[in-house]
């Protein structure tokens, strides 16, 4: 049905997106897919990588222990931004493009009257995508 999967990450947070993880990792299997962790983060220095190539490393790690705690074939894909807060879904956007995905299984969070006017991440790659989008609450 699907061919890869993206599934959004971010590395500071991981804990908290384990159950958008658990149901991409599900898809996967199941269909026997690949998927791709994507990290949409800037080049500069920050708490969890001093340079690009680490920040590509600790992501190529996150998806090797997600592959083998899940059973799938997984990799890393890093997208470098001016500013995350603002460019995170053109980032993720264009992680679907590079990647090839045809299945983005990411991570929002319930409604609040502020969504009703700004759109969630989640609210605004599903809106935007040319692939498939399952949001996980």
């Amino acid at each position: 049905m699907f061919k890869k999967i993206l599934i959004p990450i971010d590395l500071n947070h991981a804990e908290k997106l384990e159950k958008a993880v658990s149901a991409g990792a599900h898809l996967a299997k199941s269909g026997d897919v690949s998927v791709v962790f994507a990290a949409v983060t800037s080049k500069a220095p920050g708490s969890l990588a001093h340079t690009p190539e680490e920040f590509r490393d600790k992501l190529a790690s996150y998806a090797a222990e997600e592959g083998g705690k899940h059973g799938i074939t997984a990799t890393g894909h890093a997208v470098f931004v001016h500013d995350p807060a603002v460019d995170l879904e053109d980032g993720i956007l264009k992680a679907v493009h590079e990647t090839g995905a045809d299945l983005v299984v990411m991570a929002t969070h319930i409604p609040h009257l502020p969504d009703h006017i700004w759109p969630s991440n989640g609210g605004r790659v599903a809106s935007h995508a040319d692939v498939s989008v399952f949001l996980v609450r």
